[in-house]
């Protein structure tokens, strides 16, 4: 029980990461320690499955996709998105350099924390971390285009998207926002357009699918390259969660609301010459308190496995 209770809670952090733009629930699934086993059990939810379950029965079926681990984490997810989601927003509004500043301490202590297990006497593990660095960079300060409302494009955007959701450090609402299809899906939602919808839902399967047996098998076959990759991705998104920042360009979302789209970083002394006030010292205690979060969630979760082991 403690350990589906404490699953639970993950799940929940997941879905109050998912909430806000530009933070990944996978950043959450990978600071939590639970991203590989996530990745194998979505890997898991094949037609091979309910072959299983056809041949052996439910328990087997429900065994061999990991039933257990998944809907203890979804229900959690959910739960965040019905009950947080109002308090995530609300402080989004009203103190948005505090949950970024707090947010920036978890994803930096992360990142130290994983690359400290990380062979870093290898050249390779230097390399795959400047190279998921430089891809989380490229998001990050990437123009938006316009792509095409076909339901083909929308198809390829769903696969696209879900995968970025799985990923620590990239938001796949983010990727919709430099597609230009944020807004277009928004407004399929509303008008119901079910092509539109099934084609985005089915470009979410097929993409959660396929990525997820690849992200499998590079964490089974390289896995300190991939974990290395993974981990840059995490650094590179600091980038992202920078408190500080001046919006550049800004879109309309379904509301009515004027929301940032293309923002450049601060310090927060330039911050202050805009006019705005950086609140700086809270700012940076809020990211030592996220920063000193990991770590005891990281020292708990050591002393579980000790318990576990005894």
């Amino acid at each position: 029980m403690k350990k589906y209770a404490l699953l639970f809670l993950k799940g929940m952090a997941m879905g109050a990461a998912d909430i806000v733009p530009g933070v990944s629930g996978g950043t959450v699934a990978f600071i939590s320690g639970i991203y590989e086993e996530l990745v194998d059990s979505i890997r898991s939810l094949t037609p091979a499955a309910l072959l299983v379950w056809y041949r052996q029965g439910f328990v087997a079926f429900w065994r061999h996709i990991n039933g257990s681990f998944l809907l203890t984490l979804v229900a959690g997810i959910v739960f965040s998105l019905l009950s947080l989601a109002k308090a995530v927003t609300y402080c989004l509004e009203h103190y948005p350099l505090h949950l970024w500043g707090f947010f920036f301490g978890l994803v930096l202590a992360s990142g130290v924390y994983i690359s400290r297990g990380l062979p870093l006497r290898q050249l390779g593990i230097w390399v795959a971390l400047a190279i998921g660095v430089a891809i989380a960079l490229g998001v990050s300060v990437a123009r938006p285009v316009e792509l095409p409302g076909e339901w083909w494009m929308v198809f390829i955007a769903g696969a696209i998207a879900i995968c970025a959701m799985i990923l620590p450090g990239i938001s796949g609402s983010f990727l919709l926002l430099l597609m230009g299809l944020y807004a277009f899906m928004l407004r399929a939602l509303l008008d119901l357009n079910l092509l539109i919808i099934a084609s985005f839902v089915a470009g979410c399967i097929v993409g959660l699918l396929l990525f997820s047996h690849l992200l499998s098998w590079l964490l089974h076959r390289y896995h300190d390259w991939t974990l290395a990759l993974l981990t840059g991705f995490l650094f590179g998104s600091l980038n992202i969660v920078w408190p500080w920042k001046q919006t550049l360009e800004t879109f309309i979302d379904r509301h009515g609301n004027e929301l940032p789209l293309r923002q450049a970083n601060l310090l927060p002394e330039q911050f202050a010459s805009l006019g705005g006030d950086p609140h700086t010292w809270a700012v940076i205690g809020l990211a030592v308190v996220g920063f000193v979060l990991v770590l005891i969630l990281e020292a708990v979760a050591h002393w579980g496995k000790k318990a576990e082991a005894k």
